[in-house]
């Protein structure tokens, strides 16, 4: 697996920010049966950038916790047939990985969020992982069926880390 984290406001974190984005990927791809290696970018920044690109690539004004950009056209959550027949469309052809991505996490509605909701940092921040991974796997939450599908798969995985709320 391949993920790269650009930190792009120099954001510090009590916890090691590469541990944990590894720790939440591998265990969203191990839930979903993921049988490949995947290549994942995220990028931390602030609410001013969130706000530009949430403007630039939703057309929405404002800041946002947590943005992804899904690689694969998926028929399905975690059905990976569309990239199995179209390999030179999804895998990185010098790595042979699954290209699932990217996301763009927001520190200050990390920080913000942990506070309002009670909760670790590092629960915040695992969470917005994990939920992003989600969504690069196929998942939505644009109607009641599908928020309750993602939301289980979330808690799941979370569960499965051992961090709870």
């Amino acid at each position: 697996m391949t993920f790269y984290v650009e930190n792009e406001i120099n954001a510090e974190y009590p916890f090691d920010i590469d541990k944990t984005v590894e720790a939440a990927v591998k265990a969203a791809l191990k839930h979903e049966d993921c049988k490949y290696d995947a290549e994942i970018n995220v990028l931390i920044t602030d609410a001013e950038k969130m706000r530009e690109y949430n403007s630039c690539h939703r057309g929405i004004d404002s800041t946002t916790d947590v943005l992804s950009f899904p690689a694969v056209d998926y028929i399905r959550p975690a059905d990976f047939s569309v990239a199995e027949e179209d390999r030179n469309s999804y895998f990185n052809p010098e790595t042979n990985e699954l290209i699932l991505g990217d996301i763009i996490l927001c520190h200050d509605r990390i920080l913000s969020q942990a506070h309002d909701y009670g909760h670790s940092v590092l629960r915040e921040f695992t969470f917005l992982i994990v939920h992003s991974m989600l969504h690069l796997l196929g998942y939505d939450h644009m109607n009641v069926e599908d928020e309750k599908l993602m939301f289980l798969h979330q808690e799941e995985i979370m569960n499965e880390l051992g961090i709870s709320r």
